[in-house]
């Protein structure tokens, strides 16, 4: 069975709730082989995240997560609003969140993501030619500044209670060969 060749029909679709940040519902799909399932989703915008490279440090931001009760140290992100591109959200962020201008952005990948429950593209970009400049933070935002050497950027980002966004970002600028 090719089970590329068509799409499973979408025999109801359902939005069960709609908040100010997402929307949830499910679908109801008929499987190849005939019968019926409910799959579940949640629709979020689309985001972007930024490994912002001062020098031979990365810049992150501390805040703490009310959803897992955890201080959480991991890179700049934000959503991407309406009409705008990768690149200019990552610009934005970074100056909202961490007073900096930078030089240069670069789109280092861009995917969906929890593919079994989201409606959810996120964008890595990768910021240099850094500029400090004024914070404009959102008035749910508390973030602190935190600058680790790049060396140290992996380790950092893997430590408890790590994100999946922050560790996608700090491979993805490795393996193109930003933190060598």
């Amino acid at each position: 069975m090719d089970w590329t060749a068509d799409p499973w029909p979408v025999v109801e679709r359902e939005r069960e709730y709609e908040t100010g940040w997402y929307t949830g519902g499910y679908d109801r799909v008929r499987q190849p082989n005939g019968t019926e399932k409910d799959y579940y989703w949640a629709a979020l915008p689309d985001a972007v995240v930024v490994l912002a490279i001062d020098g031979a440090d990365v810049v992150f931001v501390e805040q703490y997560r009310p959803v897992i009760r955890e201080h959480c140290l991991e890179l700049v992100a934000g959503i991407v609003e309406d009409g705008e591109e990768y690149e200019a959200a990552a610009r934005r962020e970074l100056r909202e969140e961490a007073g900096l201008l930078a030089d240069d952005v670069t789109l280092l990948e861009s995917f969906a993501c929890s593919t079994g429950v989201l409606r959810h593209e996120r964008g890595i970009v990768v910021a240099t030619g850094l500029t400090e400049t004024d914070r404009d933070l959102d008035d749910n935002e508390f973030l602190t500044v935190t600058r680790v050497p790049a060396d140290d950027a992996l380790a950092r980002a893997r430590a408890h209670p790590a994100n999946d966004a922050t560790i996608e970002g700090v491979l993805l600028a490795q393996a193109d060969g930003y933190l060598d």
